[in-house]
């Protein structure tokens, strides 16, 4: 199926490696030029080469979205380099429980997941409102229905995170723009644990990229404010 992303670019926050670097390069089997983010120079660049391999156009940006201005600078190259397609997947998990964790906790859980996602959304919207048409898309987290005991301050963040898609789409309602959330369950890369949970096989980033693109594409201009839960079926609730 043609998603209709060729010549779109894409900003693809924490995508040097992962989730994120497999989004990357799904958009850009998809057509789209990728803008990849990281904090290590080294592996963002190898996954920009991948992309680049695609045949599309493949640039770095580098930087912390946890200091100060940073966040705004990466929206900012963004806008320079066209993107017209945000997806917010960077943000640290720890594993705090209610008995371990402390306010210092549960600020960092919060300004490592939910923070940098506003300011790179605020900092790029207003060049996707004047184009009239963008995607904004969030990584979230099965964690927030599915919590296990150990990740009280990351699941509130990830909630966090899901909820603020919804509020941001109705904001956004009638404007070109939507705003949805990819909620993964378990996915192994690299036989290592990236998101926890239970199902009859683990996730792939490959089952997370498929569904981003989905929502990233013209085909998807009719879904606004969703949480597409990429889980296996185990989170529970509706």
């Amino acid at each position: 199926m043609d998603l209709r992303l060729a010549g779109l670019g894409a900003l693809v926050t924490g995508s040097g490696a992962g989730i994120g670097a497999a989004i990357a390069g799904t958009l850009a089997g998809e057509g789209c030029d990728v803008l990849v983010h990281g904090r290590d120079a080294a592996a963002a660049a190898a996954v920009a080469e991948q992309v680049a391999a695609r045949g599309v156009r493949a640039e770095v940006v580098l930087g912390d979205l946890t200091e100060p201005g940073v966040a705004e600078q990466v929206a900012v190259t963004a806008r320079d380099f066209g993107a017209r397609i945000l997806v917010n997947n960077a943000g640290p998990f720890a594993e705090h429980d209610w008995e371990s964790s402390g306010p210092a906790d549960w600020r960092a859980a919060f300004e490592g997941n939910v923070l940098p996602t506003v300011r790179v959304t605020q900092t790029l919207l207003p060049s996707l409102r004047q184009h009239g048409w963008g995607r904004v898309i969030t990584i979230g987290s099965r964690a927030p229905r599915t919590p296990p005991h150990d990740t009280a301050t990351y699941s509130a963040a990830r909630a966090a995170v899901v909820n603020m898609t919804t509020s941001l789409a109705h904001h956004l309602a009638g404007t070109g723009v939507t705003a949805n959330c990819v909620s993964p369950g378990i996915i192994v890369t690299d036989d290592e644990r990236v998101d926890g949970s239970a199902g009859e096989r683990p996730g792939r980033p490959e089952d997370i990229a498929a569904a981003v693109a989905y929502l990233a594409s013209p085909l998807a201009d009719y879904v606004n404010g969703i949480e597409l839960r990429v889980d296996g079926g185990i989170a529970a609730g509706p």
